[in-house]
């Protein structure tokens, strides 16, 4: 193929309500040439006017390949009519150059009302599978396009809920009218180009991602839609997990601060919140419930979520301050003590950790620690042991993964650690999914001399994973730095978002 390939063109007039509108949607396929790319639907209706529909990316594909859509929704006007039959062609700009898929200079053309076209050389497909289950879905509609040519007589829905370690096979049916499918909006004549239409429902219980391929079997041949071989799937919004020091009411604009805070979380849809150096004022040590810093950013949420916090000793000389966590997810139970030897409050050393065990939707129950360890050479070895012991005794047969997040007070390639990576228990989450070839030299090869590869590496914030647990890292980014959301302490944020293995 060319650097861009015309998969279908949808074009349909609905008239579900008292205006009639004319919907076109397209669907491409293009290589991954670089980030910085534009991809546009040239096309022109009835009246010879030619427009520029931009494409939006929807998915990728492991063999640097990815798809691509574009819709437009054109409601009939009396000042105006709709476009009726169009004609188009794909454009494709990178690096200034520009690629086109115009049908061989013919340009591709498709009438009004007619339903789904599919490219000449793509006889089975899948047709607007987005990629994304609902908190609360349960079954999925497939679509299935099959050309005249096929002369189908049965089309199979092959899917696994559990990364195929079961197998289910749906069985479709056919529509003979476009209208007769709730999954696709009303047309005249859906087989106008001679395009007949299946649609299956899968029904998915609390899974949280299902893969799938599609076959079609006529007169003793078979034919079969996997996605270009890494089958088709949908799945659920991933953990997201956020770890954040608050550096203890020691920032100027405080209170802003505090509501911006509140702001990413909301924005960017975190499930867990890890904080440490919360602080409230320290009240003789009774504390002030309503000065304390995570229940404040907890209020300006849009919607509070549970919190879990306990406080380790006086902090700059007028604060209780201590670590918590928020959790969207129900909290089945939770935990605080000291991991330090010293447990007075008024001495920097005395560290307490708290532990929630939650409830997480699809996933099952996740242990989280929100940790605030002294440096190396205030006992750091002592407190890392400490917590260690303590997150593998809670991590039993039912719960799904552990997670050490939080302040270690250690650089990354350090003494502190080098004692973390030679445990061989927890993994380094954002080394995983930033630097892989790094992580795997470091704790999976564990390469002598690894030190080394971590010079220009200042972390000192990390979220831990246990090594038996049943999540896999996807996505590690930094937040609260002068290029997004603003400085909000003294230590940057770090969003991870993780999904079953």
């Amino acid at each position: 193929m060319g650097k861009i390939k015309l998969l279908y063109v949808e074009n349909v007039i609905t008239r579900k309500t008292k205006v009639s509108q004319q919907n076109l949607s397209f669907f491409m396929l293009v290589d991954n040439l670089d980030y910085n790319k534009k991809i546009d639907v040239i096309w022109a209706g009835e009246d010879g006017i030619w427009h520029t529909l931009p494409a939006t990316h929807h998915s990728s594909l492991a063999q640097g390949q990815e798809y691509w859509s574009a819709q437009t929704e054109l409601p009939f006007a009396s000042s105006e009519s709709i476009p009726g039959n169009i004609v188009f062609a794909l454009r494709y700009q990178v690096a200034d150059q520009a690629y086109w898929d115009n049908n061989q200079g013919q340009n591709y053309s498709s009438e009004a009302d007619s339903g789904i076209m599919l490219a000449h050389d793509v006889p089975l497909l899948n047709i607007g599978n987005d990629g994304i289950l609902q908190h609360d879905q349960k079954t999925v509609p497939i679509t299935i396009a099959a050309d005249k040519s096929l002369e189908a007589e049965k089309v199979i829905i092959h899917w696994t809920p559990d990364n195929w370690k079961t197998t289910n096979k749906t069985p479709c049916h056919f529509k003979k009218n476009h209208w007769d499918t709730e999954f696709l909006s009303n047309a005249r004549n859906a087989n106008q180009y001679g395009v007949q239409v299946w649609t299956g429902l899968l029904r998915l219980d609390h899974a949280f991602r299902v893969q799938y391929s599609i076959s079609c079997e006529s007169k003793g041949s078979l034919t079969w839609d996997n996605n270009l071989g890494e089958n088709y799937s949908i799945r659920r919004g991933p953990l997201k997990v956020l770890i954040l020091n608050l550096h203890c009411y020691q920032e100027d604009d405080q209170d802003r601060k505090l509501s911006q805070i509140a702001k990413v979380i909301d924005e960017q849809d975190v499930d867990i919140v890890c904080f440490q150096e919360v602080a409230e004022l320290w009240n003789d040590g009774e504390g002030d419930w309503e000065t304390n810093s995570a229940r404040i950013i907890n209020s300006r949420l849009k919607t509070p979520y549970h919190l879990v916090t306990d406080w380790a000793h006086l902090g700059f000389d007028q604060y209780r301050e201590g670590v918590a966590i928020l959790s969207r997810h129900p909290i089945a139970k939770h935990e605080s003590k000291y991991v330090s030897g010293s447990h007075d409050p008024y001495s920097i050393h005395s560290r307490k950790v708290v532990m929630a065990q939650i409830k997480v939707p699809h996933l099952g129950l996740i242990n989280v620690f929100s940790s605030h360890l002294s440096w190396w050479d205030d006992g750091f070895a002592e407190q890392f042991e400490t917590l260690r012991q303590w997150a593998g005794d809670r991590h039993t047969g039912q719960v799904k993964a552990t997670l050490l997040c939080g302040d270690f007070n250690i650089k990354a390639g350090s003494k502190g650690y080098e004692l973390v990576v030679e445990s061989n228990e927890y993994d380094d989450q954002y080394l995983a999914v930033n630097a892989p070839k790094v992580f795997e030299k470091i704790f999976k090869d564990k390469d002598s001399g690894w030190q080394r590869r971590l010079e220009k590496d200042h972390r000192i914030d990390y979220v831990f994973l246990h090594k038996s647990s049943d999540l896999r890292v996807v996505s590690g980014e930094v937040l609260f730095t002068e290029q997004d959301y603003g400085s909000v302490s003294d230590h940057q944020g770090y969003l991870l978002a993780f999904e079953p293995k």
